[in-house]
């Protein structure tokens, strides 16, 4: 088993580091000048980050300071997520950077270069090879130049002119031609006058850097700012076969992974009280994935949920976050708050049975989900409704014969293209879905794990309001 982790272990810090060494080649040794303070800085950027992202992501389970997470969080955290559209942004570029360099030779051939020097705009004419055509006039020319003025001196005086003209235009010709030449092959050099030039292969480097740089923290900054300002409210719907009418219109508010940490705070808890808050729910499903840390340092933070207001009041079930941040202390915290925990367990809530199941991760410390207990003597005539953190217990709780599952833990993918890795390991990554006769709504969450940014699939608190068939 160690040896498992140690390989997959040597694999991700291999890939992490094929993926910035990319980077660095494309972002910043393709794009500035070898020894300049741009490659020194970007080349140190390079080395600095990846060890704050692997500080963010083992300093809370290797046991630092919470203040030391703090500060390595932000920085290390985002990093990851511009990497992730940063690396992406440039793979698309490599599709376009041959386009831009065929183009960029085709027009070279067709118009003059222009220069500005000191005696005005001169007009460049492309260089030529030694031994072709042109070389072999010029070399002609000028050596019928050396011979000419001898011969004006027998001619007279008029010879003589038109000779000093002639050597003057072969002159003229030659010196265009090494100019041409001078100005074709340098990758990056003063021109007359003192003008710099640029490299087609640099210019293509640094507009495809620029262009991948900036869609990645465009996107990034987006995605940051949905997280920050809160969830928002979605609606759903959802009959149920055996909810009598008198239960038509139950109103559940679902909020997962709301994910407390070194990075969202008692402000981020606050903003999902007051709208949830603002739902007026008949009961309200806090679905796992409450914190990532201790009580200890978070709380605090968690304190807020002490104010949610419901008439069946308030539930939560473990997810696996909380396994890793000490289950049974937090467990113990949330009653203190107010919310009842549902450790394989149901209770009667008027018209239907509301059960809930400890999280698979779990049963590494002999407490996982228990089915058996939570559902196994129901009246199974009653409509049931069953909190689990994960949607892959779908198939135990569909042979249970429960009406609808309510569960997170997916995030929705939380970074596009991670919603197609997250239907990989999950029977349904967001939204409603019938198993059987059962139903499954998974919600998005209310935070985010790791990065704070979700794009392509913002947070949510979804109320979920139950209907009668017989209403």
């Amino acid at each position: 088993m160690l040896v498992v982790v140690l390989l997959v272990v040597v694999a991700v810090v291999a890939v992490l580091a094929g993926v910035h060494w990319y980077v660095w080649r494309r972002l910043v040794r393709d794009t500035t000048a070898r020894g300049g303070v741009a490659r020194r800085v970007g080349t140190a950027a390079m080395w600095v980050l990846p060890l704050l992202s692997v500080a963010a992501l083992v300093s809370g389970r290797a046991g630092a300071p919470f203040w030391l997470e703090r500060v390595v969080a932000w920085p290390g955290y985002l990093w990851l997520a511009v990497l992730l559209y940063l690396v992406l942004g440039l793979v698309v570029g490599e599709l376009v950077r041959p386009l831009l360099l065929r183009r960029g030779r085709v027009s070279s051939s067709a118009p003059p270069l222009l220069e500005t020097g000191g005696q005005g705009p001169r007009t460049l004419e492309p260089s030529l090879p030694a031994g072709s055509a042109g070389a072999t006039r010029t070399d002609a020319t000028e050596a019928s130049v050396g011979t000419a003025p001898a011969e004006a001196r027998d001619a007279g005086t008029t010879a003589t002119a038109s000779a000093e003209a002639s050597a003057g235009t072969v002159r003229t010709d030659a010196t265009v031609a090494s100019a041409g030449a001078t100005r074709t092959d340098a990758a990056a050099g003063p021109g007359a006058g003192g003008q710099r030039t640029l490299s087609r292969r640099l210019f293509v480097s640094r507009v495809v850097g620029g262009a991948a740089a900036s869609v990645a923290l465009g996107t990034v900054a987006h995605g940051t700012y949905g997280v920050l300002r809160g969830p928002r409210v979605k609606r759903v719907t959802v009959p149920l076969a055996r909810l009598p009418r008198a239960a038509h219109g139950f109103r559940i508010a679902v909020v997962s992974d709301i994910h407390l940490g070194p990075i969202l705070g008692r402000g981020h808890t606050q903003r999902i009280v007051d709208t949830i808050n603002a739902t007026s729910p008949d009961l309200v499903a806090v679905v796992g994935d409450l914190v990532d840390g201790s009580v200890a340092d978070l709380g605090p933070a968690a304190e807020p949920l002490a104010r949610l207001t419901s008439r069946y009041g308030s539930f939560f079930v473990t997810g696996n976050h909380e396994y890793f941040s000490g289950a049974e202390a937090w467990v113990d915290h949330v009653r203190e708050l107010g919310l009842r925990p549902l450790q394989n367990e149901r209770v009667e809530i008027g018209a239907f049975d509301l059960a809930g199941v400890n999280d698979v991760a779990g049963e590494i410390e002999g407490d996982g989900p228990d089915f058996g207990r939570a559902l196994g003597d129901r009246d199974r005539s009653r409509a049931s409704v069953l909190l689990a953190h994960q949607p892959v217990v779908i198939h135990d709780v569909v042979e249970h014969g429960v009406d609808l599952q309510l569960s997170g833990h997916t995030h929705g993918g939380q970074l596009w293209p991670g919603n197609y890795l997250a239907a990989l390991a999950n029977p349904t990554v967001a939204g409603l879905e019938r198993y059987g006769d059962t139903q499954l709504f998974v919600s998005r969450g209310a935070g985010a794990w790791g990065p704070p940014v979700r794009v392509g699939a913002p947070s949510d608190i979804t109320v979920v309001q139950l209907a009668s068939r017989h209403a």
